[in-house]
Parts: C-alpha cells; sequence; structure tokens
C-alpha cells in the first residue's frame, strides 16, 4: 500500500519511546480529561509526519477503557516540547486510531 503524502503511517504496537511520550503528557491529558488516571499504557500508535511529526495514541486507561492521544512532536532544530493537540475519551480497544 502507497505511502500518502501528510497521511499518517500503519497502526503499530506501542514501544517504549511511545510509552515514554505518554507519560510526558499525562499531567497534561489529566487536566483537559478532568481525570486522574492511576493506570496509562500505550498500545497502538501511527504518525503522520508534517513540521515534525504528529503522535496518535491509543492508551488504556483501565477498567477495559481507552482513550486516544494526538501528540505533536516539532523538528528538533525547533527546541519546543512535546504538544498535547488533543484527547479523545470513552474510546474502546477495537475503535480504530487515527487522524482527529
Amino acid at each position: 500500500m502507497a505511502k500518502v503524502v501528510g497521511g499518517t503511517g500503519q497502526v503499530q504496537v506501542s514501544t517504549p519511546e511511545i510509552q515514554k511520550i505518554c507519560d510526558e503528557v499525562k499531567p497534561q491529558v489529566e487536566q483537559k480529561s478532568g481525570k486522574k488516571f492511576g493506570v496509562f499504557v500505550a498500545k497502538l500508535f501511527t504518525t503522520q509526519v508534517v513540521a515534525g511529526t504528529n503522535y496518535f495514541i491509543k492508551v488504556d486507561v483501565g477498567g477495559n477503557s481507552f482513550i486516544h492521544l494526538k501528540v505533536h512532536r516539532p523538528l528538533p532544530h525547533a527546541g519546543q516540547k512535546l504538544q498535547l493537540i488533543g484527547v479523545q475519551t470513552e474510546k474502546k480497544l477495537s475503535d480504530p486510531i487515527g487522524y482527529f
């Protein structure tokens, strides 16, 4: 399957790097969602290359519940931190992850 320029890549199983991204943005996620998460484990992700990288991450938050995160990592020369762009709550494991 050809990759669409500006589109998201294939969904992949989470890696330690993706979990590190989740750990870094967790306080922002809790603030934005108004919830505290005792479990916060990255399960799946896909990326979109833009002026940096957008990460779309499915996170297990316990109790068979999931959330989707959109996190932007600017290009290294920009000297900026990760930015939480969006959070989708009330997701299931079976819900597809992709651009939002």
